[in-house]
């Protein structure tokens, strides 16, 4: 599935480029590839890091923010704003899904909601054509809350053996 997105994006972007005739640059393709390569999100920096170093096709700050407008623009990729960061995702097909954000640690998982799904699908909306949803969980994931217990037990034992001494 991940090859045949890759061409349906590909042809997108040439459609794209040649109807509003603009120039068809390999840093553009190149950019579309190694984001289609990518597993789940990504900063700027990641792809950045994965052009330079696994394609060996370095390119610009001003190029890789240019080419991700357009990206952006042409629904071929989806921006998130979690916490602290800003992270990209591939979302030709994958344009509706939840994701549970842990706000002590930051970490980012994509949930599975069919019954959510089936529900927006469903939703009858005035003057609206929906294109996808992305719903935010927030809360504290198992390692973190983990953590937690841990210090407050802890705590809770160095307060003891402080009322006992």
């Amino acid at each position: 599935m991940k090859e045949n997105a890759k061409i349906e994006v590909k042809n997108i972007l040439t459609n794209y480029l040649e109807l509003n005739r603009h120039r068809k640059t390999p840093e553009r393709f190149m950019i579309l590839d190694a984001v289609y390569s990518m597993d789940g999100h990504f900063t700027l920096e990641e792809l950045d890091d994965k052009l330079d170093g696994e394609y060996n096709f370095p390119v610009s700050r001003a190029t890789l923010y240019n080419t991700m407008k357009l990206f952006l623009e042409l629904r071929l990729v989806i921006r998130h704003r979690f916490q602290s960061t800003t992270k990209y995702e591939a979302c030709y097909y994958n344009n509706s899904h939840c994701h549970q954000i842990c706000t002590m640690c930051g970490k980012v998982t994509e949930v599975k909601a069919p019954q959510l799904t089936e529900t927006i699908n469903g939703l009858r909306t005035k003057r609206f054509r929906k294109d996808g949803f992305t719903l935010y969980i927030y809360g504290i994931c198992s390692t973190c809350q983990a953590k937690i217990t841990r210090q407050a037990t802890k705590a809770r034992k160095n307060k003891i053996k402080r009322q006992e001494a």
